[in-house]
């Protein structure tokens, strides 16, 4: 494992992995899970669900961030760990770090700006040990918030 991680960040990990084992991704085989965590350390997973339209797809981070806005808990967000891999991939074989995309970086600002705590990132892959994470601002730099659209913010 590489980089500053801890048993909390593996065990969000090991959460979001199992959200994976849900993903509906006929088209793509790319499965991915996410598992966003609360500050009182409620779970909260989520995983990729394709549509025949493909710009219909929902993603793992937006199916979790979604559940947890329903739930009241938006403002509360403070992990999320993102894992993925190809649906058929060799469990034996090296498994790339898997990031949000740009829709889902956005949505991660917003909770961030919405809870005004920082959230930390944790990406993985389908399987192994490599991990990296990340801050928004280190995927996302000069993003738009909703401070751009407040009067007289510049």
């Amino acid at each position: 494992m590489s980089g500053d991680f801890s048993g909390l960040d593996l065990a969000l990990v090991v959460e979001a992995r199992k959200a994976m084992a849900n993903a509906y991704a006929p088209y793509s085989r790319f499965a991915v899970g996410a598992a966003v965590e609360l500050d009182n350390g409620t779970v909260v997973r989520g995983c990729n669900l394709e549509n025949a339209s493909y710009g219909l797809a929902l993603c793992a981070e937006a199916t979790a961030l979604a559940t947890v806005n329903a739930h009241g808990g938006f403002a509360r967000v403070r992990r999320i760990a993102i894992a993925g891999g190809p649906m058929d991939a060799d469990p034996g074989a090296p498994s790339a770090v898997v990031t949000p995309c740009g829709r889902c970086r956005q949505m991660i600002r917003e909770a961030r700006d919405v809870g005004a705590a920082e959230i930390r990132i944790i990406c993985a892959g389908a399987h192994g040990e490599t991990m990296r994470v990340y801050g928004i601002d280190d995927l996302l730099p000069d993003a738009f918030g909703p401070s751009n659209l407040s009067q007289g913010t510049a």
